[in-house]
């Protein structure tokens, strides 16, 4: 259950649609689900705001489809899977089609980003909105992981794709995207300028993503991630190499940080 779920079943116990005693039956769900290979952390979403998120990598396809089995049983409505590659995918989703009714929730599949989605995605509703800018078209699979992050989170997020300072002109053209944005996610290899530019742009916190994208001196990434850890720019926080779930994560708590007062 995430913290909107629990406020929503609060309000509707104060109104009078729910009885007390069903609500706490509703509530009556294990801290945590003991899976052997896993524990399933079920109250994570009343604590954080944001129920638990499965990293697919280094997991077997069994084993996802085992913690999305008990995050489901456990009343979680929506389940982001990040780092899952399109053969998982294909056998959580015969999972879940095997064991939920016509009804049920199913898997969607994002193969750019390689995140799968069980669920609906939720309505909006932080404060602003959340600008994703990748400085070429390498850098999208990381750009969306951050992007799809934070629409699963419950953002409005916009979408500025190839706007690296080599033409500085295709950002430049975006100008009052960057002015309005309430958070802004620049991804960038390379040497990672783009980040520093739009820092020098915005007047909102910036967070940036050096990705493995260069030839052989950006060494994986690590010239972009120092040259962002070194930007002259002002509120700018940088999150791990290719680390687009971190910077959708850190965006979405920014972005509702007034919501939650």
């Amino acid at each position: 259950m995430e913290q909107r779920d629990l406020e929503q079943l609060l309000s509707r116990v104060a109104s009078g649609e729910v009885s007390p005693d069903e609500a706490v039956h509703e509530l009556k769900v294990a801290p945590v689900t003991e899976l052997g290979y896993a524990t399933v952390d079920n109250h994570r979403g009343i604590r954080q705001g944001v129920s638990e998120v499965i990293y697919g990598e280094g997991k077997t396809a069994e084993q996802i489809a085992g913690i999305c089995g008990a995050m489901l049983e456990a009343g979680q409505k929506r389940i982001l899977i990040t780092r899952l590659d399109e053969e998982k995918a294909i056998a959580v989703a015969d999972f879940l089609y095997s064991t939920q009714d016509d009804t049920g929730p199913s898997l969607e599949y994002r193969a750019a980003a390689r995140i799968g989605i069980v669920g609906a995605m939720p309505e909006p509703d932080g404060i602003g909105v959340i600008v994703v800018a990748a400085a070429g078209t390498s850098d999208l699979p990381v750009a969306e992981e951050a992007a799809i992050t934070a629409e699963m989170l419950g953002n409005t997020v916009k979408r500025l794709y190839d706007v690296g300072v080599a033409g500085i002109h295709r950002l430049l053209a975006h100008a009052d995207d960057v002015a309005d944005a309430s958070v802004i996610v620049a991804v960038a290899g390379m040497e990672g300028a783009l980040a520093s530019v739009i820092g020098g742009m915005a007047s909102c916190p910036v967070i940036a993503v050096p990705t493995s994208v260069g030839y052989g001196a950006s060494f994986g990434g690590v010239a972009a991630l120092l040259a962002m850890l070194n930007s002259c720019a002002s509120g700018i926080s940088v999150v791990n190499i290719d680390n687009g779930f971190g910077a959708g994560y850190q965006a979405h708590m920014i972005n509702h940080v007034k919501a939650r007062r």
